[in-house]
C-alpha cells in the first residue's frame, strides 16, 4: 500500500478547495477529450483531401492525452496513484517533441495559405472566367447558328439559281422538240407502209418522248410546271399507288401502309403527287437490291413558329405528311443536301439520270408544301412530304375534250404568236393542215398590228415568252379588249408568272404545254373554239 498522501489531504481536506479543483479537472478533460475526438474524426474524414493530416492526428492524440491526465489528477485526490498519473505526464511530455516539431515544421505552409480575402477574390475571379467562358460559349453557339442560317440561305440561293437555269433551258429544248416530234409524226405517217422506215421513225419518236420526260423533270424541279390543285384524298391515292407499286418493285420488297384514319384532304394536283410517289418508291427500291421493307405513311401534323425559324421555306400552319420510308443502304451525311439537285445521282452510269428526288423537291415548294429527308447509313432513308391541307373547294377538273377533229374549218381563222422561226413554221403547216386559216406574228406588236386590221381572227394561239416587253398574257388581255369575244390558247415551254400564280394555272385559262403532237394541238384547238 503506498505511503503517500491524497492531495485531498493538502488541501487539508476543506470541501470547497477539493470541489473546485474537481469540476475545474473535469471541464477541462471533457473539453480537451471533444477536441481530440473531432479532430480525429475530421482528419479521417477528410483524410485524402486535408493538408497536414499527420499533423491533424498527432495534435489530436496529444490532447487526449490532456485530457488523461486531468481526470487523473481528479482520482488522485481521493487515490495516491501518483506513479500512474507521473507515468501519464511523460508520456505526454514525449508526444509534445513531435507535435512541436510538426508545428515548427508546418509553419511556413501554415502562412503562405490564402486568407479569407484572398479566397474570396479568387471565388470572384473564378466566377468572371466561368461567366466569360459562358458569354464566349454563347456567342460560339450564335455564331454556329448563323453560319447554319447561312448555309442554308446559300443552299436555298443555290437551288432557285439551278432552278432558274433549268427553266430556262427546258423552255428552249421544249421548243426545239415541238418541232422535233411533229416532224417525226409527219414522217412517220409518210413511211407508215414502209415497215423498215417505220421502226426507224419508232426509235425517233421515242428518244423524243424520252427528251419530253427530261424537260418535264426540270421544269418540275424548277417548279414552272402548270399545276391543277384540287381537294385530294391523300389516303385513296397512297392506297392506289401501292397497288401499282407491287408488281414494279417486285416480291422481295415488302410494302407497309400506315395511313391515318383521320387524314385530311390536301389541295395538290394529284397526278403530281401520283408520279412524286412513284419516284420516291422507286429510289427506295434501288437502295435496297436486297430486299426490304418500302413504308408509305400518312398524317395529319402542324408546323409551328419554331419549325420555320429553322426551315425559312416553310410557313406555318396545318399540313397532311406523306413519308415515304425504305430499309436500305442509306445516304451520308456529306450527301444528304445534294440530293434534291438535278443530274446528281450516286447511282452507277447509265442507272439514274439524277432527276427523280429534284422533281418532287419541285412539286412540293411549287405546292407551297415542304420536303424532308431524314437518313442512316447501313439503315435505310425516309423522305417526308408536308403538303397544305385543303381549307375550301379546290380547283375542278379540267374541262374534257370536245371530241375528236373532224370536218372543214376554213371560215375560223387562227392568230398564230411565235417568236421561234422554226416552231412558228411547223405550227402553221399543222394548223393549215387541220383546215383552218391562219395569220402568223412574230411578237406582240405584229400581233395587234393584225388584231387592228381588216381580217376577221376568231382564236388567238400565242406563246406565253415573247420578245419586246409584253408577254402572252399582256397580249391576250389588250387582244380582248380590242375584239371582244376572241377566243385564246396559250402555249408555252414552262409555267410563265404570267399564268401560274402561287403554283396553280390561273382560272380560265387554256395551256398546251410544249412539246405537243399535232392530236393535242388539234384537241386544244378544238377546246378553246367552243369555250
Amino acid at each position: 500500500m503506498s505511503k503517500l498522501t491524497e492531495h485531498a489531504a493538502c488541501l487539508l481536506w476543506k470541501p470547497d478547495l477539493i470541489w473546485l479543483n474537481v469540476v475545474s479537472d473535469a471541464m477541462s478533460a471533457i473539453a480537451l477529450l471533444t477536441t481530440a475526438y473531432v479532430l480525429a474524426f475530421f482528419a479521417w474524414r477528410r483524410y485524402r483531401e486535408l493538408m497536414f493530416r499527420g499533423v491533424f492526428l498527432i495534435f489530436a492524440l496529444f490532447v487526449a492525452v490532456c485530457g488523461v491526465t486531468r481526470l487523473l489528477s481528479i482520482f488522485t485526490m481521493w487515490t495516491p496513484a501518483y506513479e500512474i498519473e507521473a507515468l501519464a505526464k511523460a508520456f505526454l511530455a514525449l508526444i509534445s517533441i513531435p507535435v512541436t516539431a510538426a508545428l515548427l515544421l508546418a509553419l511556413p505552409r501554415i502562412l503562405v495559405l490564402p486568407t479569407r480575402i484572398q479566397l474570396a477574390n479568387a471565388y470572384s475571379a473564378l466566377e468572371e472566367e466561368v461567366r466569360q467562358r459562358r458569354e464566349a460559349e454563347a456567342m460560339v453557339k450564335r455564331f454556329e447558328e448563323k453560319e447554319a442560317t447561312e448555309a442554308k440561305v446559300r443552299q436555298a440561293q443555290k437551288m432557285e439559281a439551278i432552278g432558274q437555269l433549268t427553266g430556262g433551258v427546258a423552255h428552249d429544248f421544249n421548243n426545239i422538240l415541238t418541232v422535233i416530234t411533229g416532224t417525226i409524226e409527219i414522217l412517220a405517217d409518210a413511211v407508215k407502209d414502209r415497215p423498215h422506215l417505220t421502226q426507224i421513225t419508232d426509235l425517233m419518236g421515242g428518244a423524243a418522248a424520252r427528251g419530253a420526260e427530261l424537260t418535264k423533270h426540270l421544269l418540275a424541279f424548277s417548279r414552272r410546271q402548270p399545276l391543277q390543285p384540287r381537294n385530294t384524298d391523300v389516303n385513296a391515292l397512297v392506297i392506289e399507288a401501292a397497288r401499282l407499286l407491287r408488281p414494279t418493285l417486285g416480291e422481295h420488297i415488302e410494302i407497309e401502309s400506315m395511313l391515318a384514319h383521320d387524314s385530311a384532304p390536301a389541295l395538290i394536283d394529284p397526278s403530281q403527287l401520283s408520279t412524286a410517289i412513284l419516284n420516291l418508291a422507286l429510289n427506295a427500291r434501288d437502295a435496297m437490291p436486297d430486299g426490304g421493307k418500302l413504308t408509305l405513311e400518312t398524317k395529319n401534323v402542324v408546323l409551328d413558329e419554331n419549325y420555320a425559324r429553322l426551315n425559312s421555306e416553310v410557313k406555318p400552319g396545318n399540313y397532311v405528311m406523306i413519308a415515304v420510308s425504305d430499309t436500305g443502304e442509306g445516304i451520308p451525311g456529306n450527301l444528304l443536301e445534294k440530293v434534291f439537285e438535278p443530274f446528281f445521282t450516286t447511282k452507277e452510269a447509265g442507272k439514274g439520270s439524277g432527276l427523280g428526288l429534284s422533281m418532287v423537291y419541285g412539286f412540293a415548294r411549287q405546292s407551297n408544301g415542304h420536303i424532308k429527308i431524314y437518313s442512316e447509313v447501313g439503315h435505310g432513308t425516309s423522305v417526308k412530304l408536308y403538303l397544305p391541307q385543303a381549307t375550301s373547294a379546290g380547283t375542278q377538273e379540267p374541262a374534257g375534250e370536245t371530241g375528236s377533229y373532224a370536218g372543214e374549218h376554213s371560215d375560223e381563222t387562227i392568230l398564230i404568236v411565235e417568236d421561234d422561226p422554226l416552231v412558228r413554221q411547223y405550227v402553221l403547216a399543222q394548223i393549215t393542215r387541220f383546215g383552218f386559216r391562219t395569220l402568223a406574228a412574230a411578237n406582240a406588236t405584229e400581233a395587234l398590228a393584225i388584231i387592228d386590221g381588216p381580217d376577221r381572227v376568231n382564236l388567238l394561239f400565242t406563246d406565253v415568252m415573247l420578245p419586246g416587253g409584253v408577254n402572252g398574257r399582256q397580249l391576250a388581255t389588250e387582244a380582248v379588249k380590242r375584239r371582244p369575244g376572241l377566243k385564246v390558247l396559250y402555249t408555252s415551254g414552262y409555267a410563265e408568272n404570267a399564268l401560274v400564280h402561287h403554283g396553280r394555272l390561273d382560272a380560265g385559262v387554256l395551256l398546251l404545254p410544249k412539246p405537243y403532237v399535232s392530236a393535242d394541238l388539234a384537241r386544244m384547238l378544238l377546246i378553246a373554239l367552243a369555250s
